[in-house]
């Protein structure tokens, strides 16, 4: 199906009408006459902008609910959170989500800047996010919104600040907060304020918290970028135990390594991983076959997926014909939207029961040996102790002999192999 451009006027804040807005777009249509089917249709019904066309996701995280409490209340505050870009381009937006909320979520104001560091950001460089046009906006119950497209030239490895100002007590009702709770995966710290003081540079914090809130992704448009690897899982994924506010995970060495390798062609990579997630069983976070479509299917450009899921469901008392049966449905249903999906082997769980040591090792002997996934990626090679392979090298160990430290996210990341992602984004036109 052809698809044919079609001139649009230049959108509001655009720079060809003026200083500080989004980048003027064209948008595209489906070539399909509207005639042929009866209908009269407005020509914006189908349109696509340039930067959707080119967006690929630069940062991620999944949520999980949390029911309202003093710990996570936000009343009447700013929260200002911290992001790493994987991929830079010329343009970005902003996902927020309140998937599991029961009511209405009210956002009076948010913006995006550039981090000076912990909590403070650069002088001069927040810039407001708009939601169809509007500052102040409304996200109902379950639901997930995009901001508008922010015309800004971010680099590749940046840090970011995005605060969020919620006028209303969090804690007045019942509804469920929809966040990533970063303890003590992920390794990251978020800052509240009170009142709204979105976009100042010096940040008046009252509070800190080891999670992001209603802050699910950030898109970039980068018509050189190949697209984005997705890496599910769970605390191993996620980074526990990594040092704080390195950026220290395995997805984020491996976005280091293919930035190095390709800086003219960027690819992203994306962190999908939340601590205590199962394959099969609901636990921390809905199961990988849950949230599978939600979390990752549906990520902008993504055409690759890296999976290492199923060391929880063993602790669980799952067996591994069930973990396996698990991992065969991830695989069809990347497959039916034409995506890569690797499996990654389990790493060691040094302190594990011996009949827990052979259902791990039976996922892996699967997972090596099926031929199911389109390629293996051997983590457990990569941080085993080879005089005793059940165990993690010490130099990789975080102390719980489950949980890598740093290094052996490093290590981890250096066992995928870059040539896994080569190719051309897929193309529309």
């Amino acid at each position: 199906m052809k698809l044919e451009s079609v001139p649009t006027r230049p959108e509001a804040g655009d720079p060809s009408a003026g200083s500080g807005g989004r980048l003027g777009r064209r948008s595209f249509m489906v070539g399909v006459p509207a005639a042929a089917a009866g209908l009269a249709l407005a020509p914006s019904a189908f349109a696509i902008s340039r930067q959707d066309l080119n967006a690929s996701a630069s940062w991620a995280a999944a949520p999980v609910s949390a029911a309202p409490a003093a710990d996570n209340q936000i009343n009447n505050q700013t929260i200002r959170q911290v992001v790493h870009l994987s991929v830079g381009g010329d343009s970005l937006r902003v996902k927020l989500s309140n998937r599991y909320g029961t009511s209405t979520l009210v956002v009076s104001a948010a913006t995006i800047g550039v981090s000076a560091g912990n909590e403070n950001a650069q002088a001069g460089s927040a810039r407001t996010l708009t939601f169809n046009g509007r500052t102040f906006f409304t996200i109902p119950a379950f639901g997930e919104l995009y901001s508008d497209w922010i015309g800004w030239n971010v680099p590749s490895q940046s840090d970011l600040v995005i605060d969020v100002y919620i006028a209303s007590n969090t804690s007045s009702g019942t509804s469920p907060l929809t966040l990533h709770n970063a303890r003590p995966a992920g390794q990251v710290l978020s800052y509240l304020a009170n009142g709204n003081v979105a976009g100042t540079p010096t940040f008046p914090t009252v509070a800190s918290r080891t999670a992001w809130y209603f802050l699910t992704g950030v898109d970039v448009s980068n018509s050189r970028s190949p697209g984005s690897v997705c890496c599910f899982g769970d605390s191993i994924t996620d980074g526990s135990w990594s040092t704080i506010g390195a950026n220290a995970r395995y997805p984020d060495y491996l976005a280091q390594r293919l930035l190095a390798a390709s800086p003219s062609a960027p690819m992203g990579v994306v962190n999908l991983g939340i601590g205590g997630n199962r394959v099969l069983a609901t636990g921390t976070g809905d199961s990988a076959l849950a949230r599978f479509d939600r979390d990752v299917l549906a990520q902008t450009g993504v055409y690759n997926i890296v999976v290492l899921e199923g060391i929880n469901d063993i602790s669980g008392g799952a067996t591994a014909p069930r973990i396996i049966d698990g991992h065969r449905q991830l695989i069809r249903r990347a497959h039916s939207k034409g995506k890569k999906i690797y499996g990654a082997t389990l790493t060691p769980y040094g302190n594990a029961p011996e009949a827990r040591e052979a259902e791990r090792q039976a996922v892996n002997a699967w997972i090596r040996s099926s031929g199911e996934y389109d390629a293996v990626i051997d983590f457990d090679a990569a941080v085993r102790d080879p005089a005793n392979p059940r165990v993690m090298l010490a130099m990789y160990d975080s102390g719980d002999t489950l949980h890598p430290n740093s290094a052996g996210y490093a290590a981890m990341a250096n066992a995928v192999p870059l040539s896994l992602f080569a190719g051309p984004r897929p193309r529309l036109l």
